[in-house]
């Protein structure tokens, strides 16, 4: 029995990189990885969800929501969070 690497698990479950599928999760690994830096700032800040909300003026559903996928978050909620709410500063890069 052979051991398979995770990138092997991936082309073969989801295709190779470049392919709609895979793109697709990587994307979505992305938002879930935002809402676990999201979370982990809000935590080390001593916020309680209600508490962030209540400072970029949303509900503690939406920030739940936002902690547990991170998919549908706007770039101005994500500054808002970030910057508002948390007190930090957003890095954004792009690869081409």
């Amino acid at each position: 029995m052979s051991t398979k690497s995770w990138k092997e698990i991936k082309d073969n479950v989801y295709g190779k990189k470049g392919t709609e599928r895979r793109d697709e999760l990587e994307r979505d690994f992305e938002s879930f990885k935002i809402g676990l830096l999201l979370k982990k700032a809000r935590e080390e800040k001593q916020l309680t969800q209600k508490q962030l909300a209540e400072l970029v003026d949303k509900k503690r559903t939406y920030i739940s929501r936002v902690e547990n996928n991170g998919s549908n978050l706007t770039l101005k909620t994500l500054f808002d969070i970030v910057e508002k709410g948390l007190g930090g500063k957003v890095n954004i890069s792009i690869e081409i």
